[in-house]
């Protein structure tokens, strides 16, 4: 039974949340501002978090940042706006997904379950080194780890299963939907900032020069592809 943290300050859509997920299967805690949704962090240890956007005090957005400096929970981040400029900033923060308020339970056990099947990685191809050597990077498929001139690259999971298969089909084009339903399970189009903005920070943990990318590399105006220079 999957344990699933809610940082949310609105007590009616914080319970009616709880609700749902618990109808749901989920084990689930909640907490009303960022401080006591990061002590429930440590307490609770949860499988996945769901963050609002708009929290009094400490922001979701620092919540996000604070989580992501140690942990690689899963973070599904709630906003009622539904403004492109926060979502992609909060994505940016380290979110792994986000939802739309008001929520439906089903959609938001969707994505939670989702994001969790990102922990296990992608899917093998067939054919694929269980251990991958491309330039300073390493990619241990086995052990779900990636090491970077020798030292650990600590990866979320959106951005783990993203460079999995990004890499498995070294030099094979992905367009952004092809990825979106890869990793994200979205089938539709409108989510293509979830790409890039995974993307940005994938490169920002692999060592890449901004402007001259090593590893994964924009085709403009499509999507991207994986292989060193």
């Amino acid at each position: 039974m999957p344990r699933v943290l809610i940082i949310e300050d609105d007590r009616a859509v914080r319970d009616g949340v709880l609700l749902a997920l618990r109808r749901q299967g989920h084990e689930v805690a909640a907490a009303a501002t960022g401080e006591d949704g990061l002590e429930q962090l440590r307490s609770f240890r949860p499988e996945a978090v769901v963050l609002d956007l708009m929290l009094p005090g400490m922001s979701g957005l620092e919540v996000c940042r604070r989580i992501r400096a140690h942990d690689q929970v899963p973070i599904i981040m709630a906003t009622a706006r539904g403004d492109d400029t926060d979502i992609v900033v909060g994505l940016e923060s380290g979110a792994d997904d986000y939802v739309v308020k008001p929520v439906r339970g089903r959609v938001l056990d969707a994505r939670i379950r989702a994001v969790l099947r990102r922990v296990g990685g992608a899917p093998d191809v067939p054919g694929t080194p269980r251990t991958e050597h491309h330039g300073d990077l390493v990619i241990d498929r086995a052990g779900l780890t990636v090491t970077h001139r020798g030292q650990p690259v600590l990866l979320g999971p959106s951005e783990l299963r993203l460079l999995l298969t990004l890499s498995a089909s070294a030099g094979q084009v992905f367009s952004r939907q092809q990825l979106l339903e890869a990793v994200w399970e979205h089938s539709y189009h409108g989510d293509a900032r979830l790409v890039d903005a995974c993307v940005k920070r994938l490169r920002s943990k692999i060592g890449e020069t901004p402007g001259s990318p090593r590893y994964v590399h924009t085709v403009r105006g499509f999507g991207y592809r994986f292989g060193p220079r």
